[in-house]
């Protein structure tokens, strides 16, 4: 499957932003999916994932209540809603696909496949 991410920009702290990530081919709804970020000079790190049908969703401390990951299978495109975002949220987004349908992990080694990053900047 390959992915391909969009979204991202440049807000003012306590804005949104929604970024998206389509995915190619007929079996997206067999992965789980995630979201990860990475900031400068830091490793990459969990942010959001979300089973196979959408009805469980994970996330980071650092984003729980802020941020909401959905998915639309029909679409073959799974969301992430940023809400309340704050400088520390500054990265590179990068969205993920697992073949292990009905786990969320939140290793970046739980993950299969990889789109190429959107950045985000929040300015404070």
């Amino acid at each position: 499957v390959q992915l391909q991410a969009s979204g991202g920009g440049l807000v003012q702290a306590g804005g949104s932003l929604r970024l998206s990530c389509a995915a190619s081919g007929r079996t997206f709804s067999s992965y789980a999916m995630g979201w990860f970020r990475q900031a400068p000079g830091k490793e990459r790190e969990f942010v959001a994932g979300i089973r196979w049908n959408g009805n469980n969703a994970y996330y980071a401390d650092s984003v729980k209540g802020r941020f909401t990951i959905s998915r639309d299978n029909a679409k073959n495109t799974v969301y992430l809603q940023m809400t309340s975002l704050k400088p520390e949220d500054t990265a590179v987004y990068c969205c993920a696909a697992s073949i292990w349908s009905t786990v969320v992990n939140a290793d970046v080694s739980g993950y299969h496949y990889w789109g190429q990053g959107t950045q985000v900047t929040v300015s404070s």
